[in-house]
């Protein structure tokens, strides 16, 4: 990231610029399942969570908001709680700047120090460009599910990607 490029928390004014992203990836990509974007609420209870494991970062330059990483629960039985489930979104200027890990990294210590002992992603198959930012980042493939998403006129398999943070 330049000088000037910076993650943080976001904030109520940056909900917009991460459904922007967001909405992108669900009408050209298949690196979410959805097919039609959520409405800004989606993304207002995943700010106003207070579920400890509960993140949403946002990198920013200047006032730009060029991508975000959000942490939320993987399932909801209570034994599942020390659990979190990532993603990691950026705007297709932002790319390959490096700032995927920036944000993994600040979201991996939050989780840490929220006592969190294992974190999953979950990532449509192919995408090396995300394999290599999980690696990257310390997770290890642990599975994958053939075809259990069909979108863009074609079946797409996950693999599911584990890291232990203590």
């Amino acid at each position: 990231m330049s000088e000037e490029s910076r993650v943080r928390p976001a904030t109520r004014a940056d909900l917009a610029g991460i459904k922007a992203i967001y909405d992108h990836q669900v009408l050209t990509s298949t690196s979410t399942f959805e097919t039609t974007p959520p409405p800004l609420d989606y993304w207002t209870a995943r700010l106003e969570s207070t579920e400890r494991g509960d993140h949403l970062l946002v990198a920013v330059e200047g006032e730009r908001l060029l991508g975000y990483a959000y942490s939320a629960s993987y399932r909801p039985r209570p034994a599942y709680a020390r659990t979190r489930e990532t993603s990691v979104y950026l705007a297709p200027e932002a790319a390959g700047r490096g700032l995927g890990r920036r944000l993994y990294d600040d979201l991996l210590a939050a989780l840490r120090a929220d006592d969190v002992h294992t974190v999953l992603a979950v990532v449509a198959q192919p995408n090396p460009a995300s394999e290599a930012l999980h690696r990257a980042c310390g997770f290890e493939q642990v599975g994958l599910l053939p075809e259990v998403g069909f979108k863009l006129d074609r079946w797409i398999d996950t693999a599911l990607w584990a890291l232990r943070l203590d």
